[in-house]
């Protein structure tokens, strides 16, 4: 009966639960019958001597299974009194039951509690228990060096801290760092705000002043907000940029902030007007969405559209070889438009050709505006070049079509006013980081899905979307009719979209490093725009350089039938070469135009890069004119180098054009090297 109960006494405490029991042996130590003390056998051993001792308590039988012996075994010690008899020291070849932690070990021989740890059916292997008592063992020491390395770096910035009003240069790794320290920003109870314009050289003034004298201020662009222009008029009397104000008090214009600071008064000035709290009379900060001047009006179609995208059998169909998916055919539609308006088969298909001319459909071939009969056509939401557009967010623009050359020139403004915020003074570096997160872009990488999920359940999500203007802008661009642009105007428009969208690319899919990475940037990243996709090749070499092949490319970028060349200019401009910015350091500084100057301002952009080291140099010397790469590889637009020279002349300063004509006009001849491209972002 001894060896009975030290087995059931083992059995409960390995399988079921911990117990409060009364241990003599030491922790991980057995005893042998002579009392000699030896570490734990492995589990091979155990399990031999519990077998032996199973195989003599039931000899004249064959060997049986240990935990169907076990369980028997245990069963009927239970079965016999109904409870457990005791405890009783276990066999001395056992291992011995364990005591947990911190438990007592006064129990009562008739009172086995189980512990309420673990339920009773739960099996802990013993290697389970070894890993989680490693894996919290192991946690423990991560964390205590993690909080030890925090600590630590406090304290290294607490000192770094009260030492940076020191140090103005350090060496890191062999590296010499030079930190040049910025005076704190001057905070004053009041608010400094100023009316602007974009593209505006006082209002620049203005800004650039502020900053250097760490002013936090107030912009309001009256060409960004153009409702705040009234409120403009009523505090000033005139339209007239910039205008400063303090709290509510006007300052005046540049020349004043110019009297003041010359005379010495400025920051006395400051000081008095700054005084108390701005008022609520001042000029308010402008609140995204609310002072946007953005009306939505649904087009007139729009209620036939969803029917006929409700109650036309779209599906793929086949056609010369080849599978069109999402379409209809131009019978169908009639056929609807005859049983929903009750009208004559006639004024359905003009209804139909209205809704191609809006482009709410096209031909899957693009061979026809629409016709009655087989031939098949989709929505535009159904294009398959639709999905990959990066000014498309989740549907397509049902609105009424705005003016195009309205759009444009908006473009252009919230182009000009971020690169006022986010970009060097000469335009050649832009912030791509801070641009990223302004109100104008930060919705179409961050917030699209936050708003698509919110708005369902928030309807104060509508009214939030509004305020990412430069995306909502684009979105309007889906169906716009570009035909109505004057020559003037497409030419502004298309400079405009081009920077624009190669900004965007920056953000949304990194700046071309590599051959592969130039192929999506300058390809595959696309605009909905009037009903088709362009992409910045096709921008630029479809359209603006009258669909000739890019440099090293063999296929032009619009075929032959394609509607997109009614938009492609007859002539070449060379001069768009330089105002188009490609976000590298050898591309044109980004600049957005007017379609009023567009012509001087190409040629004022084409000046003002023949100044760069890099665009021209003269080697009066050798006898060598250096031009950029950029010009060798589009000579088909500039001419053969004769032609390219006595051109560029018209542009350049007077030193270079006089070192430049006086080495043409010898009649000696004239080498001309083409410097590489630097491809290295322009951030």
């Amino acid at each position: 009966m001894e060896k009975i109960d030290s087995i059931n006494l083992y059995k409960t405490e390995e399988a079921e639960a911990e117990v409060e029991v009364e241990v003599e042996a030491e922790e991980g130590m057995i005893s042998d019958e002579n009392g000699n003390e030896k570490g734990n056998s492995n589990s091979v051993d155990s399990v031999n001597i519990l077998n032996s001792d199973i195989h003599a308590e039931n000899e004249g039988g064959g060997a049986e299974d240990i935990n169907s012996a076990v369980s028997r075994i245990i069963d009927d010690s239970v079965k016999e009194n109904g409870n457990l008899l005791g405890v009783i020291k276990p066999h001395s070849l056992l291992p011995q039951p364990e005591v947990p932690a911190g438990v007592a070990i006064t129990v009562s021989p008739g009172e086995l509690n189980r512990s309420q740890s673990m339920p009773e059916s739960f099996d802990m292997p013993a290697i389970g228990k070894f890993f989680r008592e490693k894996s919290n063992s192991l946690s423990s020491a991560i964390t205590k060096r993690l909080s030890s390395m925090r600590d630590q770096f406090d304290d290294e910035k607490v000192v770094m801290k009260s030492e940076s009003q020191q140090v103005t240069e350090f060496d890191l790794s062999g590296m010499k760092v030079i930190v040049n320290l910025k005076p704190p920003v001057k905070k004053l109870p009041g608010r400094v705000s100023f009316f602007s314009r974009s593209n505006c050289r006082d209002c620049t003034a203005v800004r650039l002043f502020l900053h250097k004298e760490n002013l936090n201020y107030v912009e309001i662009n009256v060409d960004v907000y153009p409702k705040r222009e009234k409120e403009l008029i009523e505090r000033t009397g005139s339209a007239n940029v910039p205008q400063i104000f303090l709290n509510e008090k006007l300052l005046g214009g540049l020349v004043v902030l110019n009297s003041l600071r010359n005379s010495g008064m400025l920051e006395k000035k400051f000081a008095e007007m700054l005084a108390g709290k701005c008022p609520e009379d001042a000029p308010a900060p402008p609140v995204y969405g609310f002072d946007d001047d953005y009306e939505e009006q649904n087009d007139e179609m729009v209620e036939i559209v969803r029917v006929l995208r409700q109650k036309l059998p779209i599906q793929d169909r086949i056609m010369r070889m080849k599978i069109v998916k999402n379409c209809f055919s131009g019978g169908e539609l009639v056929e609807v438009l005859i049983h929903h308006l009750d009208c004559g088969r006639k004024k359905a298909v003009e209804i139909g050709k209205n809704l191609a001319r809006r482009h709410f459909i096209h031909q899957v071939f693009g061979e026809n505006e629409f016709e009655d009969g087989k031939h098949f056509y989709r929505f535009l939401e159904h294009e398959p070049f639709v999905p990959k557009c990066y000014n498309f967010r989740g549907s397509t623009n049902d609105n009424e079509p705005k003016d195009v050359a309205v759009l444009g020139q908006r473009l252009g403004k919230i182009m000009s006013a971020l690169l006022e915020s986010y970009a060097s003074d000469d335009r050649h570096h832009l912030d791509y980081i801070g641009i990223s997160n302004s109100e104008e872009f930060r919705s179409k990488h961050v917030a699209d899905d936050i708003f698509s999920f919110a708005s369902l359940f928030f309807p104060c999500f509508i009214i939030l979307e509004r305020t990412f203007r430069y995306t909502n802008l684009v979105q309007d661009l889906h169906r716009v009719n570009l035909l109505n642009l004057s020559a003037d105007e497409k030419l502004a428009f298309f400079l405009n979209l081009y920077n624009a969208m190669a900004i965007h690319a920056v953000i949304r899919i990194g700046h071309p490093g590599g051959m592969i990475d130039r192929r999506a940037f300058f390809s595959e990243f696309q605009y909905i725009v009037g009903g088709y996709s362009y992409s910045l090749s096709g921008l630029k070499d479809g359209i603006l350089r009258s669909n000739r092949r890019a440099p090293f490319t063999l296929m032009r970028p619009f075929p032959s039938g394609d509607r997109r060349l009614e938009m492609a200019f007859q002539k070449v401009n060379p001069l768009i070469h330089f105002g188009l910015c490609n976000a590298t350091r050898s591309s044109p500084a980004v600049r957005f135009f007017t379609p009023q100057n567009v012509e001087s301002e190409l040629r004022y952009a084409a000046r003002e890069y023949f100044q760069r080291d890099d665009a021209m140099q003269v080697d009066l010397a050798k006898r060598t004119v250096y031009l950029n790469r950029m010009i060798k590889w589009y000579n088909t637009d500039f001419g053969q180098e004769k032609e390219i020279l006595k051109w560029i002349t018209g542009y350049l300063d007077a030193t270079k054009a006089g070192l430049l004509t006086h080495v043409m006009g010898d009649g000696g001849p004239v080498n001309v090297v083409y410097s590489s491209f630097d491809w290295s972002p322009n951030a």
